[in-house]
């Protein structure tokens, strides 16, 4: 879809109800609908994130999403694909936005001038990192040239919008898991990538809201 194209209507998405736990379900892990209701008593005290969902042109004038490749390190999170974004920082923050707008900044090179917050999208909870992540969807008018932050980033993964809203890119994968165990989950996959879990669940609401508008 061509940017413009694009513009023009995904501003109405300010005035739609989020989806939330229904969108949520249909990208969910088994195991995490078994859990649901001791997650919600844990998410109260949980630490909290914010994660950006930035659409910006490219070159040809197609719309396109980031995310992002995290390193390979001893965490939950390790060889994942996700969003830019990271912990609240009372000292730098005033808002969960203003942390996902920074994160931004920091792990993919984008100036925080050069980003736009449309929609706050419903938070999830992340139980084997104990953090409450709110999502933001973000508009970008220029031509990004981004710049990984070596020590978290392994790579940097440009989505075509057209790929995101395929139902075709929506599978079943065989992933390992925190409890040491492989299970077969809902997932997305992206220019070879598989995007599972909570970053899932967070496209799968994403994706539900655009399809109401474009």
């Amino acid at each position: 879809m061509l940017f413009n194209t694009f513009l023009e209507s995904v501003v109405k998405i300010k005035h739609l109800e989020l989806s939330g736990e229904d969108s949520h379900a249909k990208m969910s892990p088994p195991y995490r609908l078994e859990l649901a209701e001791k997650m919600k008593a844990k998410s109260i005290s949980a630490r909290k994130a914010g994660v950006m969902a930035l659409f910006y042109p490219k070159t040809n004038d197609e719309t396109y999403l980031v995310l992002i490749l995290r390193k390979t390190y001893k965490g939950v999170h390790s060889a994942q694909v996700g969003f830019p974004g990271g912990k609240y920082e009372e000292e730098d923050d005033n808002s969960l936005m203003l942390t996902a707008i920074r994160e931004t900044e920091e792990e993919v090179g984008v100036s925080r001038q050069h980003i736009k917050v449309l929609k706050k999208m419903s938070p999830i909870y992340i139980p084997p990192s104990n953090f409450l992540v709110h999502p933001y969807i973000g508009i970008s008018k220029e031509y990004l040239i981004f710049t990984k932050q070596d020590e978290e980033v392994e790579a940097i993964i440009e989505v075509s919008l057209n790929d995101f809203l395929s139902d075709s890119n929506t599978l079943t994968a065989r992933v390992p898991t925190s409890f040491d165990v492989e299970v077969d989950v809902p997932a997305f996959k992206f220019n070879g990538h598989i995007v599972w879990g909570a970053t899932a669940m967070m496209l799968g609401e994403i994706k539900d809201l655009l399809k109401q508008v474009l």
